[in-house]
């Protein structure tokens, strides 16, 4: 058994001062000294998924200062093993795809031969199997002190390699229990009421996504921006307007969007981050609106665009109608939220990017915009011919992070 201070403080040692998870009891000691620490960062997500694509974007963000000793910038995602399917997509299409390392510690309920809870029965035996699959390398969380650095280091070395994570998988009592004196309350002060503006046209008289996407363009300045395109047709139509160096298309890990660029954004303050979302990203995994509005810094602004429907795979109809996402920015304690069918409301909300000195509300948190959009897309929309880990490349380099180099 050891303690958290002396896993943590090794940790830190080599760069890792960034944490994002979901409890699990074996995990307490451990987010309890995290917590405590207000040199360390700690963010609580919803799920581990989400956990998952945040600490790659801080990875996103690179070297602090290309990488001084002592000021190197790594993440570590923390779950318990049954998480681990809440994770299945970010792993193996986000960090796996664009090569964008973590340590992952994964705790091992239900450890055949360790009696557990009848929930663990199954994960627990297939834990190891889970991460062999999706060729994520592990070893088992150190119980000794003088085991701590070497583990780290076989950790570092691997990521550093091959741009891919590594996991700690912890079994029962291998942290000493560590008191949490004081829990540092995640609260921001009320956010205003949603806003919506809208002309009340009809569907076909919506703006079109590539007229949105030329706005979005128009606001986001080379030098000081950087646009995340949500999976599907917007980042490949982002993309055929104008391939950028400061445009990242994902691919897969749908929903994953706006917790990535949150991590990119608390990790980089230096940089407006613009995250453009869908509507079926954003049903998929609305836990993210709570974490961003909790969390989410003035450097970041959320865009969705809400055609109602599944574009890239046929037009399938999505539930959006039924939803205010304006209203659940606001009640979630995003800074500001608007709605809307009309461009204006995206001028007025991505005029703060431009000018983040002239937003009333950069102090406070996160920007929230819905623009309604119609159905459809150009004929013949190219596909991204730049890899999803060249286009990771391209970015990082542009904003200066010595990873990008890999």
């Amino acid at each position: 058994m050891i303690e958290a201070a002396q896993f943590v403080e090794a940790a830190r040692e080599r760069g890792f001062n960034w944490y994002a998870g979901v409890p699990c009891s074996y995990l307490t000691p451990f987010i309890n000294y995290v917590l405590q620490d207000p040199s360390l960062h700690y963010v609580s997500a919803a799920n581990e998924g989400d956990a998952v694509a945040l600490i790659a974007g801080v990875a996103l963000g690179g070297d602090v200062k290309g990488g001084v000793a002592g000021r190197t910038r790594r993440g570590v995602t923390m779950m318990q093993n049954s998480g681990l399917g809440n994770a299945v997509s970010p792993l193996t299409s986000l960090t796996w795809t664009f090569r964008l390392p973590q340590l992952l510690i994964v705790t091992w309920r239900g450890q055949p031969g360790v009696p557990d809870e009848p929930q663990h029965a199954l994960m627990g035996p297939v834990t190891p199997a889970m991460l062999e699959t999706m060729e994520i390398p592990w070893e088992t969380f150190p119980t000794e002190a003088d085991a701590i650095g070497p583990t780290l280091d076989r950790a570092i070395a691997y990521m550093d390699e091959t741009g891919r994570p590594y996991a700690l998988v912890m079994q029962k009592g291998s942290v000493a229990p560590y008191e949490l004196k004081q829990a540092p309350a995640v609260a921001r002060e009320a956010a205003p009421a949603a806003r919506t503006v809208t002309r009340g046209v009809a569907a076909d008289a919506l703006p079109t996504r590539q007229q949105a996407l030329q706005r979005v363009i128009a606001h986001t300045p080379v030098d000081s921006t950087v646009v995340l395109a949500s999976t599907g047709f917007c980042g490949r139509e982002l993309y055929a307007l104008d391939d950028r160096p400061n445009q990242l298309y994902m691919v897969g890990s749908m929903g994953c969007l706006t917790p990535f660029a949150l991590g990119l954004a608390l990790a980089r303050p230096d940089l407006q981050v613009v995250a453009l979302d869908g509507d079926g990203a954003a049903l998929m995994r609305m836990g993210a609106f709570a974490t961003l509005g909790a969390y989410g810094p003035a450097n970041l602004t959320h865009v969705l665009l809400d055609n109602g429907a599944h574009d890239s795979t046929g037009g399938q109809a999505t539930v959006s109608p039924q939803v205010s996402f304006a209203g659940v920015a606001a009640a979630c304690g995003y800074a500001s939220a608007v709605e809307g069918d009309d461009l204006a409301v995206l001028d007025e909300t991505l005029a703060a990017v431009a000018s983040p000195e002239s937003a009333s509300t950069a102090t406070r948190g996160s920007r929230f915009v819905r623009l309604a959009i119609k159905r459809g897309t150009p004929d013949g929309l190219p596909r991204p011919t730049i890899t999803p880990p060249d286009v990771k490349t391209r970015l990082m380099r542009h904003i200066g992070a010595a990873q990008g180099e890999r």
